[in-house]
């Protein structure tokens, strides 16, 4: 059984194809670039998603034309959050509004105020990354928009939409819109009213493993299959990429060094944990939830970095060693604001303890080290929300470098696992998932071939602590120059 995971992640598209072995047989990716109208703003036009997702399949079919003819079902991944506005027509009304984006910050506050029931039914603070409170900004600041919009669908949603022609959304991914009773893992008709909306614009609900459409078929003849593949429900990026590391049991954890950085643990109820900004979501499994500490600025913190000192990540990293830590200087990496434990979109980012001999190559240990702190920020919230795991499989883009997993393993005081095809885990969680939907069983998701240990250095440890409590002291500082 072939099958095929699509990941639509905010800096590109990524395509798997696996094997009936659970083997990768050939992946694909092609780029996406976010726009920054204004600062603080963050937002994609939906039709670059479909031309990267067409260019990840073209390339596919082009190198393995005939693997990809075999593929039974498709599963899709997404970015989560984001709030794609169509009219009775489907239609996009304007560019999506990002995961990443705080202009919603005043409509949390509303949201909070008005419905006393948020942090119960939800498991979550209102935060502007959300889904809701952006309907609300629209709602204020775009009546027009927000008249004409017929439907609302998360980023995947939206994807399905153009491969298949269904509205259809994994519970999951509706988890993170503050419209999900996340316990009963249905909509909820008191979040929607406190926002203004109405069941009839949300997308139909399935679980991450369930069929969920089915290719049209003149993609399936673009693409070569032999029959339109069933596509399944498919799953947040988080979510997918837990079922592509194996974490499908109670106390299963990873890490995700993405654009945003993340320490997820898997969990067999509704745990929310509000008070930290701990978020608590449906699994992409049934009967399986998770507690989530999120980090908006992680691998996206050294990208922004290598754009700004005007070279590759790669050479930067090289630059540094391990004798660099601790870093000259420090770094808090709000790029974006911040979410777990802070949840404040308006701090931002910041280098501090500069002096005249301070070089690149410590600026740039001094990145690492600020997503390594502001991760151990999120390991707290998640023990003092109930959930200490002694290890975790490392995910992302970031995962690839063995100086900043050891760091983070340091830092975090916890056993890392470097995973094979780390950086293309929520494809390869989506096709996972299209093997469930496909009617495989739970055993097709196992835990991936671990290619490299990072164990915490015990001489290290107690350094991290000492620096940990010295670097919080930043938090209220860059509060307060950003207002």
């Amino acid at each position: 059984m072939l099958t095929l995971g699509i990941d639509l992640g905010t800096s590109g598209v990524k395509a798997a194809l696996l094997d009936d072995g659970d083997r990768v047989v050939a992946t694909a990716s092609a780029p996406l670039a976010a726009s920054q109208p204004r600062p603080g703003f963050s937002e994609q036009d939906p039709e670059d998603w479909w031309r990267a997702t067409c260019a990840a399949l073209d390339a596919l079919y082009a190198g393995h034309a005939s693997a990809l003819a075999e593929t039974v079902a498709i599963g899709l991944s997404g970015q989560m959050h984001g709030a794609t506005l169509l009219d009775a027509q489907d239609r996009v009304l304007r560019p999506c509004i990002l995961w990443n984006d705080g202009r919603s910050a005043p409509q949390c506050e509303a949201l909070t105020r008005a419905w006393h029931e948020l942090h119960a039914v939800t498991g979550n603070l209102a935060m502007p990354g959300f889904t809701a409170p952006k309907l609300m900004w629209v709602r204020e600041h775009e009546p027009e928009v927000f008249a004409r919009t017929a439907r609302v669908l998360l980023p995947k949603a939206w994807l399905r939409l153009r491969l298949c022609g269904e509205a259809i959304e994994d519970c999951s991914d509706a988890s993170g819109t503050l419209w999900l009773d996340v316990a009963r893992r249905d909509w909820s008709e008191a979040a929607l009213a406190a926002t203004g909306m109405r069941r009839e614009q949300m997308p139909r609900l399935v679980e991450g493993s369930a069929p969920a459409g089915e290719l049209a078929p003149a993609l399936a003849r673009r693409w070569g299959f032999r029959r339109p593949p069933l596509i399944a429900g498919g799953g947040g990026d988080n979510a997918a990429g837990a079922v592509g590391v194996g974490a499908v049991r109670p106390g299963d954890a990873f890490v995700s060094l993405g654009s945003s950085g993340v320490l997820w643990v898997t969990t067999d109820r509704f745990a929310p944990a509000p008070e930290r900004a701990v978020h608590a979501f449906c699994h992409a499994l049934p009967g399986l939830w998770h507690q989530m500490g999120v980090v908006l600025s992680a691998a996206a913190s050294l990208a922004w970095w290598a754009q700004v000192a005007g070279r590759g990540e790669a050479e930067l990293l090289a630059e540094v060693d391990d004798a660099a830590w601790p870093p000259r200087c420090g770094f808090a990496p709000y790029l974006a604001g911040e979410r777990t434990p802070h949840n404040d979109s308006a701090v931002r980012a910041g280098f501090f303890g500069l002096d005249a001999g301070v070089s690149r190559s410590d600026m740039t240990a001094a990145v690492l080290d600020g997503v390594c702190q502001a991760l151990r920020d999120a390991r707290d919230a998640l023990a003092a929300a109930g959930s200490s795991p002694l290890e975790a499989d490392l995910i992302g883009g970031g995962a690839r470098s063995p100086l900043w997993s050891q760091w983070l393993a340091d830092a975090l005081d916890m056993t890392l696992h470097q995973v094979a095809a780390g950086d293309f885990g929520c494809a390869l969680g989506a096709a996972r998932l299209a093997r469930l939907a496909a009617g495989d069983d739970l055993s097709c998701a196992g835990k991936p071939k671990r290619l490299r240990s990072f164990a915490p250095r015990p001489d290290r440890i107690a350094r991290h602590a000492e620096r940990h409590r010295a670097w919080q002291r930043f938090h209220p500082l860059a509060r307060e120059l950003a207002a």
